[in-house]
């Protein structure tokens, strides 16, 4: 499988070390004082400091769900999600859409969570039921 390289804004670099990979476990990469690199379950993410960065927006309507657009995220094995939801229910991250199954018992089942990290960015974890049906 091809990886992505996503880059991204964020508030600063000690905050987003934690964020990322403190509780997410995420290894680090290269870095300097102005941005930072994660192995983000095998893709590269780019954390880049900005004065600006976008507010929410929920627009996105999934199952009945508002959900934020823009976001991020990946889709992880079954064991990978619990073990993401232990890590960031341990440190107390708040979900903006808690751990849950979505399309229970049709095409497409998958366990879902949304976060924000410590700069305001949302993420969402997936796990398939069937890792044939994720397109």
């Amino acid at each position: 499988m091809n990886r992505f390289h996503f880059a991204f804004k964020v508030k600063d670099i000690q905050s987003t070390h934690e964020f990322y990979h403190e509780i997410l476990n995420c290894t680090i990469g290269r870095q300097t004082e102005h941005w930072i690199d994660f192995d983000f379950f095998g893709h590269q993410l780019s954390a880049h400091i900005s004065n600006n960065i976008p507010e929410l927006d929920y627009c996105g309507k999934v199952d009945n769900i508002k959900v934020p657009i823009p976001h991020f995220g990946c889709i992880v094995k079954d064991h990978e999600f619990e073990f993401i939801k232990n890590a960031l229910q341990s440190h107390n991250i708040e979900f903006i859409i808690p751990p849950q199954t979505r399309y229970k018992g049709t095409r497409g089942e998958q366990k879902t969570m949304f976060v924000l990290d410590f700069s305001n960015n949302p993420i969402e974890f997936k796990s398939f039921k069937n890792e044939e049906e994720i397109f």
